[in-house]
């Protein structure tokens, strides 16, 4: 197959079975941006282009710990947007340097005010020239719709029998659209999000700083819809990076930790739940981007 937009390439993400459990992973490595991300970054910016947010002299800013800055950086190159991306000092160089690879500026704002410290940086941004748009991951519709319009879709014609579904929670957007896609297909569906131990604001904690890159922003975002969230799981950052390492080994491709902190999600929902349910779960990116951070 001949494909003339690298665009055409985001979705459409192939199910990979873990050997010997009833676990199955939505290799999302495999969007041309490497991660989940590429969907929201793609479905707010032509919802912005539809509503004429964006024009040729447009500068895309957003803060993001890091996949929706590859992805949004990518894209806005495709497009022809400038891309501003601010991200805690705290995450990986590789997605560092992905992000300057496709073009755009980077700016890195202090580690412990994790995304909070982004948001904020952003906002500064933002009120200082009016052609800085923030597609804004954490609040913007856009984000769970596409996933409702697509992943969720994609989900129910690749595996129409699943019990439980359980994604970790970054911006929201995926568990909330994916959740009330497969809600409305099957009610008796479980839908469970998953949240670092140490960061358990879904859970009613307080949030701190932990090492699952790309889940549990110290915040409820305004993209997270609890009523299609049955449960929350929370994952112990040891628990997420020896998943990611043990899975990678297992079926032959590296998944990152926050694919890692899925999989122990699952295994916890197939210990209450009973081994013979079909849990589908989400692996939002590879583990390439995380050679500097874990060991494999």
């Amino acid at each position: 197959m001949i494909y003339y937009n690298t665009l055409n390439l985001i979705g459409n993400t192939p199910l990979v079975k873990l050997p010997g459990e009833n676990i199955y992973l939505k290799m999302e490595k495999f969007n041309p941006g490497g991660s989940v991300k590429d969907r929201a970054a793609l479905g707010m910016i032509e919802d912005a282009e539809a509503k004429g947010y964006l024009n040729k002299n447009s500068i895309i800013v957003e803060p993001t710990s890091g996949n929706t800055g590859i992805a949004l950086a990518l894209i806005g190159r495709l497009k022809g947007y400038k891309v501003i991306i601010i991200m805690p000092e705290t995450m990986s160089v590789e997605r560092r340097n992905i992000i300057e690879a496709h073009g755009a500026t980077l700016i890195l704002t202090e580690g412990q005010k994790g995304m909070s410290g982004a948001i904020a940086r952003a906002s500064e941004l933002l009120n200082s020239d009016k052609n800085y748009f923030m597609p804004d991951q954490f609040n913007n519709p856009a984000n769970p719709r596409i996933h409702y319009d697509t992943t969720g879709q994609e989900i129910i014609k690749q595996l129409n029998d699943i019990d439980i579904f359980t994604a970790g929670v970054g911006s929201g957007g995926t568990i909330s659209g994916v959740g009330k896609r497969l809600k409305e297909y099957n009610k008796n569906i479980i839908i469970a999000g998953a949240e670092p131990s140490k960061s358990p604001v879904l859970s009613g904690g307080s949030p701190s700083s932990h090492k699952i890159q790309g889940i549990g922003a110290g915040f409820i975002p305004g993209a997270y819809n609890g009523d299609f969230v049955d449960e929350i799981v929370t994952i112990a950052d040891e628990e997420a990076i020896d998943a990611a390492v043990e899975v990678s080994a297992k079926i032959g491709m590296l998944i990152g930790i926050s694919s890692g902190a899925n999989v122990a999600a699952a295994r916890k929902l197939a210990q209450k739940y009973g081994n013979n349910k079909k849990i589908l779960t989400i692996a939002p990116d590879g583990g390439e981007k995380y050679l500097s951070v874990i060991k494999y």
